[in-house]
């Protein structure tokens, strides 16, 4: 089993900054993708941003320019650092991940709330 532990959510004013990291432990031999979701009041669960293991990453483009997915292999760790927030990243966000043994998992999601 893997778990996953989201952590840097909270209160923003619009233009301002916040980074999330989330963390995976358990029985893992490798990751392979790893990512963050976002869902906000009323709408679907969405991609925000993923990497894979060799470093490729893949953006929404709502968040092009202003959101950068990192990660570092050796401690099964991603991280999301979000600048020029808006109003409409309002949302809980979540990380997921997915590997060998295999597994997809997500972890238990944390606010952003962005005031304007």
């Amino acid at each position: 089993q893997v778990q996953l532990v989201e952590s840097g959510g909270g209160l923003v004013q619009a233009g301002g900054s916040l980074r999330l990291s989330c963390a995976a432990s358990g029985s893992i031999n490798r990751i392979n993708a790893m990512a963050w979701y976002r869902q906000a009041p009323g709408k679907q669960r969405e991609l925000v941003a993923a990497i894979t293991s060799g470093g490729i990453t893949n953006y929404a483009d709502s968040v092009k320019g202003r959101f950068t997915i990192s990660r570092t292999n050796a401690k099964n760790t991603v991280w999301l650092q979000m600048s020029s927030l808006k109003p409409e990243d309002t949302a809980v966000y979540y990380c997921h991940a997915a590997g060998w043994p295999p597994f997809s998992s997500w972890g238990q999601g944390t606010q952003v709330t962005v005031s304007s």
